[in-house]
């Protein structure tokens, strides 16, 4: 009962900022568009897209914004490793933007209740990998993210009609690496869980000491932008409610382009020092590119995004590969139609006690996933939707002896959402 309590006190942060406004629509430009930053760190997302928020316009010229969501999740699998639990994956982003002629600040924050709505401090999704739970690697679950997600101010500069400079600053952030967060993306649908790839392409997205210096040019909805990024590479660690301290070790750099406005296609590069506490003598060479895609029609909106990751391990031959394909459709913004497509490489951590000494790739796993929501209510400022989704998995030879053939999951989620429009 404590965690239905605190996932509606979460879903109703917005209680005491009363909406003057939501999102007002697509960007007109790619400027616009860099400047809105509705996403994590500086990931940008397709021109065309809205995502949903409230707004506040205050006499002093400040602009409040308030996005995020909440979902009530029971996951329930299959197979000798399956496991069935109950629990709330959220965040909430609060905003506040002005501007200084030619200039804009933005003083960004998000958290995250996590650390208490999901306990035993992962959640179960077979065949998942990364980071530790009780000093150990998590297998066939995902942790959850830090109560601070991002504490970020990003600085933003006009020169003349075809030129954006930013400066980007975050004792935790997001790095200019990969595509945009999987918790902020439109295409994910309501799927409540993390891709099987998050680990191979976007698990930076809560960094410590985060510096990011970029260059956009840009002609009307057309544009490229070029960004490099230092920071802390370990991930977080196991204390989830604390802010954690470590020495800028890590760089990546960034190119994004925006061929029209319902396109956004980035390729990142980046080198991690010793990303995991369960080989810390590993650093890890990460590869990214995406593309993605949003297009509204009288029937509905689409959203899809295509993913490809890659993590080389210094001074191995092991290369780990993760392809994704995610796509969500919502009909008249009454329902939501959600799929999700994974083929990625797993290591030797799911063979737990009977690992080698050395990591290495052991197979490559398949994820079907398909899901349906239904908007049950609606109030000024946010909506509620119920659902649910399954998910197949094809299994890699090497590991059938301990999944089984055809193992699944099944997920009923309640998603509650601020703002109305899109996800």
């Amino acid at each position: 009962m404590h965690r239905w309590i605190l996932l509606v006190c979460f879903g109703l942060t917005a209680c005491g900022m009363r909406a003057q406004m939501n999102m007002g629509g697509p960007a007109a430009s790619l400027a616009e568009n860099l400047l809105r930053h509705s996403g994590s760190g500086t990931d940008l997302e397709p021109a065309s897209g809205a995502p949903p928020m409230l707004m506040s316009m205050r006499p002093s010229g400040w602009m409040l914004m308030l996005h995020g969501e909440g979902s009530a999740v029971e996951q329930q699998q299959t197979g000798p490793r399956g496991h069935d639990k109950f629990f709330s994956v959220n965040w909430a982003m609060p905003m506040a933007q002005r501007s200084f002629g030619a200039n804009e600040l933005t003083l960004r924050a998000m958290f995250s209740l996590e650390p208490a709505t999901i306990t035993g401090r992962f959640y179960p999704e077979l065949f998942q990998e990364g980071e530790t739970a009780y000093g150990k690697p998590i297998v066939d679950g995902q942790h959850p993210h830090n109560f601070f997600m991002e504490l970020a101010g990003i600085y933003d500069r006009r020169v003349g009609t075809h030129m954006v400079l930013s400066l980007y600053a975050a004792p935790v952030g997001d790095p200019a690496l990969g595509p945009e967060a999987f918790p902020h993306r439109a295409s994910v649908g309501d799927d409540p869980l993390a891709p099987l790839g998050h680990h191979l392409e976007d698990s930076t997205h809560i960094a410590g000491e985060v510096l990011t210096g970029g260059i956009a040019w840009v002609d009307g909805e057309l544009g490229v932008r070029v960004e490099a990024s230092g920071f802390h590479g370990r991930e977080p660690g196991e204390n989830r409610w604390i802010v954690e301290a470590g020495a800028i070790d890590t760089w990546s750099a960034r190119i994004t382009a925006a061929p029209g406005k319902d396109w956004a296609a980035q390729y990142s590069l980046g080198h991690l020092h010793s990303p995991e506490s369960a080989h810390p003598d590993e650093d890890v060479l990460r590869q990214t590119a995406s593309v993605a895609y949003h297009h509204a029609t009288g029937f509905g909106e689409l959203n899809a995004l295509a993913v490809w990751g890659r993590n080389h391990t210094s001074g191995t031959a092991i290369d780990a590969n993760g392809y994704l394909l995610e796509a969500a459709l919502r009909p008249q913004q009454k329902q939501t139609i959600w799929t999700r497509l994974e083929n990625a490489d797993r290591t030797s951590d799911l063979l737990g006690a009977l690992a080698p000494p050395v990591e290495s790739v052991v197979g490559r796993v398949q994820a079907y996933t398909g899901g349906y929501a239904h908007r049950v209510w609606e109030w000024e400022d946010g909506s509620t939707e119920l659902g649910a989704q399954i998910t197949g998995y094809g299994v890699p030879e090497r590991l059938l002896p301990f999944y089984g053939g055809h193992p699944f999951g099944v997920a009923a989620v309640l998603v509650v959402r601020l703002g109305k429009g899109e996800r």
